[in-house]
C-alpha cells in the first residue's frame, strides 16, 4: 500500500502555481520497515506518477487530485480527512452534520487501530459500513446546489464515493492520507531553508535527504545517530568525493 501527496514549490522553496517540485510519499507495508520516499519532478503530470509507481500494483491512498485515477493494477482509496475539511468549511447546520458522520468513523477507527487487518475489516463491515452508506445517501439526497461551501463539499464527496468506500473492504487500508501529509510537512515548514535547491539537481538532492530523514523517523530511528553511522560505514573517498558502497 502506498500513500502519496504533493507540494508546489519553485527551486528556491517558495510555494508557487503551477507546481515545480512534487514531493511524493510512498509507504511500503512490510513486516518491519516503513519507507518514506520523496521524488522531485518539474511537473505534476500523470506521467510523473506513472513513472514513480512503475511496477507497483495494489492500493494507493491519496487526495482527490485528478491524476490519481485509472491506472492499471492500481486502486485509489480516497482520504476521509479531506472530506471532513470540506464539510468543516461549510460552517452551517448541514456542514456540522457532515463533520459528525466523519467524526463517528474516526471514533471507530481509533477503537480498531490495534486490531489485525482481518479483524479490523470485520469490525469496519459491521460498524463503519452502515455509517458510510447512511452518509453517502444523505449527501446524494440533500438539495445542496450552487457554488456555496455545502455544494462544494457535496460534489467533492460524491465524486470520490467509490474511493472513500475502499477502506471498508481491506483492513490494511487507512482512512486518510495523513501519513503522507505529515511526512511532507517538514518540507513545507523548512522551505525557506532549502537554499541549495537552486536547480533541478539541488531539488533531487533535497528529496534524497528528506527521504532518509523521514524514513528514519517513521521507524523510530534517531536521524542524527543514523547519519553518523552511515558516514562511518561509507567512508568518503578523498579522490572522487563519492561514497564507497
Amino acid at each position: 500500500m502506498k500513500h502519496t501527496d504533493k507540494l508546489s514549490t519553485d527551486p528556491m522553496g517558495n510555494l508557487v502555481k503551477p507546481m515545480r517540485i512534487i514531493g511524493c510519499f510512498e509507504v511500503c507495508q512490510a513486516k518491519v520497515v516503513t519507507m518514506t520516499l520523496f521524488q522531485s519532478a518539474l511537473s505534476r503530470a500523470r506521467s510523473v506518477l506513472e513513472s514513480f509507481i512503475e511496477g507497483f500494483s495494489g492500493t494507493i491512498v491519496c487526495d482527490g487530485y485528478s491524476a490519481y485515477d485509472k491506472l492499471e493494477g492500481v486502486n485509489f482509496a480516497n482520504c476521509w480527512a479531506h472530506v471532513r475539511r470540506y464539510w468543516l468549511k461549510a460552517d452551517s447546520k448541514n456542514g456540522r452534520i457532515g463533520v459528525k458522520y466523519c467524526d463517528d468513523l474516526y471514533r471507530l477507527e481509533r477503537q480498531f487501530k490495534r486490531l489485525s487487518p482481518s479483524k479490523r475489516r470485520k469490525k469496519r463491515q459491521k460498524y463503519s459500513k452502515p455509517i458510510v452508506e447512511e452518509f453517502l445517501h444523505w449527501v446524494e439526497t440533500s438539495p445542496f446546489y450552487g457554488k456555496n461551501a455545502l455544494a462544494k463539499a457535496t460534489e467533492y464527496t460524491l465524486n470520490r464515493a467509490n474511493g472513500l468506500k475502499l477502506f471498508l473492504n481491506d483492513g490494511r487500508i487507512e482512512m486518510d492520507n495523513n501519513p503522507a501529509e505529515n511526512a511532507i510537512r517538514p518540507n513545507v515548514i523548512g522551505r525557506k531553508n532549502w537554499l541549495f535547491s537552486v536547480s533541478e539537481a539541488g531539488a533531487k538532492a533535497n528529496a534524497i535527504c528528506l527521504s532518509i530523514a523521514e524514513t528514519a523517523k517513521s521507524n523510530g530511528v534517531d536521524f542524527y545517530e543514523y547519519i553518523k553511522k552511515l558516514l562511518r560505514i561509507y567512508q568518503i573517498s578523498a579522490s572522487n568525493k563519492t561514497l564507497k558502497f
